[in-house]
């Protein structure tokens, strides 16, 4: 049986972290999994990522890195993740359709019926059947995630603000889904790390 979950929560909230512990242990119990992430899933989308997050990013308006944005998820859909969801795989993404609503809509400003509108136009009909959000205080993520690399990808080097907007439409999305037949979001505060744990 096929399964599609997504991780989600602010930069250096260990979403990636808890996809990798998850893909281990849906494996060691039989499953066949896909890891997969956004931008970048798809061999069109790798391109795409480094203009949007790439050391040498040109600067974007808002507008423009939403569409980016939607390209490769339409990308992502039709090449890596319906055909694995249709041969009953365990597809397990990090970061779907709810950080584009969170980053492009609350923390770039942009309408946001027109974000859903062509969120939904690029994923197409697929929905996750369940939503992971990660959460710690912004500035705790940040640290995390600048702790990684010096300069920061176009998101690390925002300000402290626009992270708490994105923030606030992580956590104005718990409870809710985009389709409540098929979809829950569940949210969860970031667990400490023991031992060995790189959070991304």
């Amino acid at each position: 049986m096929s399964l599609f979950v997504t991780f989600e929560g602010i930069e250096g909230s260990g979403k990636s972290t808890h996809l990798r512990a998850l893909a281990g242990a849906l494996r060691a119990s039989g499953r066949d999994v896909v890891e997969t992430r956004e931008p970048g899933g798809s061999p069109a989308g790798a391109p795409i990522r480094r203009l949007l997050l790439g050391p040498e990013a040109p600067p974007l308006v808002p507008l423009a890195e939403l569409l980016l944005y939607c390209a490769d998820r339409a990308q992502h859909v039709a090449e890596v993740i319906r055909p694995a969801l249709g041969a009953g795989r365990a597809v397990l993404c990090d970061r779907f359709s709810d950080s584009t609503l969170a980053y492009q809509g609350y923390g770039r400003g942009l309408d946001m019926d027109v974000v859903r509108a062509l969120d939904a136009r690029a994923r197409d009909g697929v929905t996750p059947g369940l939503t992971l959000l990660f959460d710690c205080p912004v500035k705790v993520g940040l640290e995390r995630a600048r702790a990684r690399s010096a300069a920061g990808d176009r998101f690390e080097r925002e300000a402290v603000a626009f992270h708490e907007r994105v923030r606030e439409g992580f956590t104005r999305s718990r409870g809710r889904s985009r389709d409540a037949s098929s979809s829950s979001i569940r949210r969860h505060p970031r667990p400490r790390c023991r031992g060995a744990c790189s959070p991304r």
